[in-house]
């Protein structure tokens, strides 16, 4: 049977890392000047808002009571943070080893939309929101199953928009200019691009779908077996838990509970969490293929496993 992991260790480019991070999210943080009738103050005005990324750049929805929609009359520079959605399990395991998320750290200019074209704005949101409740309603078994899987409270991104949309709360819609893009890694350090780069790369197609597959997957005992699996036949590694720590149309990432080096008083061994990432043969362009690699890579590990004890 042919490997279904790259012996290459194909990653993403930044530029890529930070396209998927910000369609994958629907909340930011954004940062405005704190300004009054004399001029820019310099104190910075934060606040979480909701976004829809879009053709490149995001869109703001502010409330309207919001002091950022006072800055912006004065001083249209501003920041927005974006963190990788990490849910569930997940977040409070990276929680509990102090691990921050990667994110994306964008500075720009905003641009407020005039009423007709928020009007047309928001129907291509919904136009968004319903072909991905259609990919998601038209899934195979292998897609709906993990999303089945997912807790409750952890909602894809069409919900997320789709709450938005429905609110009550008046809001002004706003353009992001950006000019400039850092992305930042679990070890905090920042990672300047190119514009040109940035604006060339493509986000992945799964991508709107990931935080909800990422949960699925992490709430389901067997899925993270299989991981723990993973880590044992393709790597050696003795793993006592796994958690997906995040997907892309390469391959995926892991977090793993390993042994350390260090023991407990009582003779223990002791464990630290530790990344791996896995990449596929071929590219998952969409939910359905990145779901069969996963399959198929859980199977041709207990193929592995069985041939290893003789049951083969």
């Amino acid at each position: 049977m042919k490997s279904s992991i790259s012996s290459k260790g194909l990653v993403l480019t930044y530029a890529e890392k930070c396209k998927n991070i910000l369609v994958s999210n629907w909340k930011a943080h954004l940062n405005t000047i704190q300004a009054d009738g004399e001029g820019s103050k310099g104190n910075i005005h934060s606040s979480k808002v909701s976004y829809f990324f879009r053709r490149g750049k995001p869109y703001l929805w502010v409330p309207e009571k919001d002091i950022h929609n006072v800055n912006f009359l004065i001083d249209e520079r501003s920041s927005l943070a974006v963190p990788n959605p990490y849910p569930g399990l997940l977040a409070n395991v990276l929680t509990s080893i102090k691990k921050l998320p990667t994110r994306v750290a964008l500075a720009g200019d905003l641009f407020p939309l005039e009423d007709k074209k928020v009007q047309s704005f928001e129907e291509k949101v919904r136009e968004t929101i319903l072909s991905e409740q259609k990919a998601i309603s038209q899934s195979s078994y292998s897609v709906s199953s993990i999303l089945s899987t997912s807790s409750s409270n952890c909602m894809s991104r069409c919900e997320h928009l789709q709450d938005v949309l429905n609110g009550t709360e008046p809001y002004v819609v706003y353009k992001f200019n950006i000019r400039s893009c850092t992305y930042i890694d679990t070890n905090g350090v920042d990672h300047d691009l190119e514009m040109d780069e940035m604006v060339a790369s493509k986000p992945d197609q799964i991508s709107p779908y990931s935080a909800k597959l990422i949960d699925g997957i992490n709430q389901s005992h067997s899925r993270r077996r299989a991981l723990m699996l993973f880590c044992f036949v393709y790597l050696n590694v003795n793993a006592k838990d796994a958690l997906m720590l995040s997907m892309d149309r390469k391959g995926f990432e892991i977090m793993t509970k390993v042994p350390s080096q260090t023991t407990t008083k009582d003779g223990f061994a002791e464990y630290q969490w530790r990344e791996y990432r896995f990449t596929f043969k071929e590219e998952a362009h969409d939910i359905e293929t990145f779901c069969r690699l996963l399959v198929e890579m859980e199977e041709e590990a207990l193929k592995k496993v069985a041939s290893y004890s003789g049951l083969e």
